[in-house]
């Protein structure tokens, strides 16, 4: 049936028997017979015919709109079939926001590369968004699910925040004991393209009022966290970041965890799991499966 399908487009494209038959490099009376046996099986006329031209009827044109999709599909079937034991090879281009690809992924890469040597990677660190439908890149490595109907995702990791600040900073101007005392602080923030700038807190204690919002300002802002970082340890101010960019220096004592029976959150509603988002295909190239599934197994919860 697929390859009947397959004559039955370019009869379709050329409007001609004679001139499918010299593109397939078969003799005309195949053609004629292939698209004689298409129409008995599925018990319908799919073209007009006549001396002068060949044009499609009504369930011809439906067949031939979606017979492209079908091709296309069984296609990558196949190709996925044939690739799914073969060694990932080629290009693999990543774009994923610079702290986290700083942090998280540059390291994982030679290993992964010592896996799989005959793939060449490709990494860019930054802050803004491709579009992985328009561009070259392969896989994006995000915070928060795409809205995107087009694109599918694999969670990395839960992107719990934390509130932190420097012994010295704390030593100097006292720790906050609860979120509204933040704004007596020189809070360092991440530039999120707002006026204004608040930081949400839910408690863990069912004594305490459950969420609190609050209006926060400071002399330092980023759109990347590592600056934030580096300043937060040098005392400059307090801190709301993600656990994981941080918690080194929350074991090595560079800084130290504030209010830690508040939840707290760049977003009213949460700040979001780190994703990697890929196209939608069904069919992955193995580069790209693999890359995905080293991260899950090396960076996930």
């Amino acid at each position: 049936m697929l390859e009947l399908l397959r004559i039955f487009i370019q009869v379709a494209n050329f409007g001609s028997f004679s001139k499918t038959a010299k593109v397939l490099n078969i003799a005309p009376s195949s053609v004629t017979r292939s698209i004689d046996k298409l129409e008995a099986e599925l018990g319908v006329a799919l073209f007009k015919r006549s001396t002068r031209a060949l044009s499609l009827t009504e369930h011809g044109q439906q067949l031939f709109e979606r017979a492209h999709l079908l091709l296309a599909d069984a296609d990558d079937l196949v190709s996925s079939v044939k690739d799914a034991n073969a060694e990932p090879k080629g290009e693999l281009k990543i774009s994923v926001f610079e702290s986290f690809g700083r942090q998280k992924v540059s390291p994982l890469i030679p290993s992964f590369l010592k896996q799989f040597p005959a793939v060449n990677v490709q990494i860019e660190l930054d802050n803004q968004l491709v579009d992985l439908n328009s561009s070259a890149f392969d896989i994006g490595i995000r915070i928060g699910k795409p809205e995107d109907s087009d694109l599918r995702a694999r969670k990395l990791l839960e992107n719990r925040m934390v509130l932190c600040a420097s012994p010295n900073y704390l030593d100097v101007f006292g720790p906050p004991a609860e979120p509204s005392e933040l704004s007596g602080h020189n809070c360092l923030l991440l530039n999120q393209g707002r006026q204004r700038c608040y930081w949400h807190f839910n408690s863990k204690q069912s004594s305490l009022q459950k969420n609190k919002k609050v209006l926060v300002t400071g002399n330092l802002s980023s759109k990347g966290g590592s600056p934030l970082v580096v300043a937060a340890i040098a005392g400059t101010g307090i801190l709301l970041i993600a656990r994981w960019m941080v918690e080194e220096h929350l074991n090595d004592g560079s800084l130290i965890e504030c209010m830690p029976e508040w939840a707290p959150s760049l977003y009213e509603q949460g700040s979001g799991d780190i994703y990697a988002i890929y196209q939608g295909s069904r069919y992955l190239k193995p580069s790209v499966r693999s890359f995905i599934d080293f991260l899950v197994e090396h960076i996930s919860d």
